[in-house]
């Protein structure tokens, strides 16, 4: 060949690859957004190296997930405890709005009974998953549900075409819990001794591997770490040994917290990361997750999915073994303290967010469900997810949202020893309100992120003004409270 037509044909290929490469980016930058969401079951906020880098756990691969998008220093559950939050997530609403307040079953009674508990999440709710799906996407939910007693009320049931391990209960308690066989009957027995996190991520990443053509929601909710207490000996082994070898096994691991509904009581509060057990559920949670986010690198969809993951509670820090330290938060699961409520949440944006940026404007979790349809380009649904907004704002690099306040409501006795009470967040500012008698607590967090001390007596405006707040968002969500029991003394109620 020529020299020329060796340069023509040199200049042929090298448009044809361009016009090729141009062709491949606008298909992708066209292509409708995916979505990952990853939910944790008890995590603490504490508990991951980009909230906490002197943690006692290991996750390498949450870490990696804030460093590539941005990472939320002000992010809330909607309650202390799982139910709720969930339902918070898959509406947008609080779960006040159906008294939908608790765990579903828990009715633990105290001092007065605890208020009217639905324990399903109504077939009239239009959850995240159908609004996705009338817009054409496929979505697939793995794990822990505990949104209904019933199999009427169970992920298919709620806009889901694909539900591997989601049914009534609220941890791995069948079979041999998180190995093989499950004992689960929404998800079939994998080899024996096949580990529970493992094999979730494995089914999440086949369906997306599975759906590169479509656009899909990938719901992957972790039995991870909720009790029982259990993980593979190797890492326990391994974790064990980390801790005598940073010379923790001596080291005093609990202190008192005050039981707040009764002050003659008190109860043990973990003040050191160091159970081995625990780590390795951990570690064993962010070994899945990193499974999960190579299959979108390996399946080519990376750049084209947005990445959301949180947890439903504060760590578990005062019962049932209080396998994790929440310090310098105060509290754990079941309180309304910072422990029992601020979560970690992360969301990734290829192309949107600053690879690790931080927000430190307050969202909670009924903020996902509006970010999605934000996010994908769908109109917001303002009847349904009512008290979400869209994050999409922070994720641009906006400092601000336009919204006043957070709020909660909590109007039961914790299995791990909280407060039946309301707050408020607004500003650093937060109040505490206990159902049993109307008393609050009034804490700054910019100054006092441990709650250590009660500002109520020395800004006595301050906390009229939450408290009327906080009284106007009871009447607006029809909040329900403790109820006095038979031949009992009456119960507190609100102003109204």
């Amino acid at each position: 060949m020529r020299p020329g037509a060796r340069c023509l044909a040199a200049l042929f290929t090298l448009l044809v690859l361009e016009s090729s490469f141009t062709f491949a980016a606008e298909k992708t930058k066209n292509k409708p957004l995916n979505f990952v969401f990853i939910l944790v079951d008890d995590l603490g906020y504490m508990d991951v190296g980009c909230n906490n880098p002197q943690t006692f756990y290991e996750t390498p691969h949450i870490d990696q997930l804030a460093k590539s998008g941005m990472r939320f220093t002000n992010g809330y559950a909607a309650n202390p405890v799982c139910s709720p939050t969930r339902y918070s997530i898959m509406t947008g609403k609080y779960p006040t709005r159906v008294d939908a307040t608790n765990f579903f079953s828990g009715k633990r009674a105290g001092k007065f009974l605890p208020a009217p508990l639905n324990d399903r999440m109504p077939l009239n709710e239009v959850t995240i998953a159908e609004a996705l799906k009338e817009h054409g996407y496929s979505t697939f939910f793995a794990g822990k549900w505990h949104l209904g007693p019933t199999e009427e009320f169970w992920p298919e049931k709620q806009g889901f075409d694909v539900n591997r391990g989601g049914w009534l209960r609220g941890g791995p308690y069948g079979g041999k819990r998180y190995f093989s066989p499950y004992g689960n009957p929404r998800l079939t027995d994998g080899p024996d001794g096949e580990h529970l996190p493992d094999r979730l991520a494995s089914e999440t990443a086949k369906f997306i591997d599975q759906h590169r053509e479509q656009p899909f929601l990938a719901y992957l909710s972790f039995y991870s770490v909720h009790t029982p207490l259990m993980g593979p000996k190797a890492l326990v082994a391994k974790y064990q040994a980390k801790a005598k070898r940073l010379g923790l096994t001596e080291q005093e691991e609990f202190a008192e917290e005050e039981q707040v509904f009764d002050v003659k009581q008190k109860r043990k509060v973990r003040i050191l990361q160091k159970h081995a057990v625990y780590a390795s559920m951990v570690e064993s949670m962010d070994r899945a997750v990193g499974k999960v986010l190579k299959q979108l690198e390996d399946s080519g969809l990376a750049e084209n999915t947005v990445v959301m993951l949180s947890a439903d509670n504060g760590g578990l820090s005062t019962s049932e073994g209080s396998p994790t330290s929440n310090l310098p938060l105060r509290g754990g699961k079941g309180w309304l303290y910072e422990g029992g409520i601020r979560e970690v949440f992360l969301i990734r944006w290829p192309g949107g967010t600053k690879p690790g940026s931080t927000s430190d404007e307050p969202v909670i979790s009924t903020d996902f469900y509006p970010t999605i349809l934000d996010l994908a380009g769908l109109p917001a649904r303002p009847s349904q997810h009512q008290d979400g907004v869209s994050l999409k704002p922070l994720l641009k690099g906006e400092a601000h949202l336009n919204r006043e306040a957070l709020y909660w409501h909590y109007p039961h006795y914790s299995n791990q020893g909280g407060i039946p009470g309301g707050a408020i967040r607004m500003g650093n500012w937060k109040l505490i309100e206990r159902f049993e008698d109307g008393s609050t607590r009034l804490y700054n967090l910019k100054e006092d992120l441990g709650e250590k001390t009660d500002l109520t007596a020395k800004h006595p405006e301050r906390v009229a003004s939450l408290r009327q707040k906080l009284h106007l968002w009871y009447q607006e969500t029809d909040a329900k409270f403790l109820r006095a029991k038979p031949n009992g003394p009456e119960s507190w109620q609100p102003e109204k």
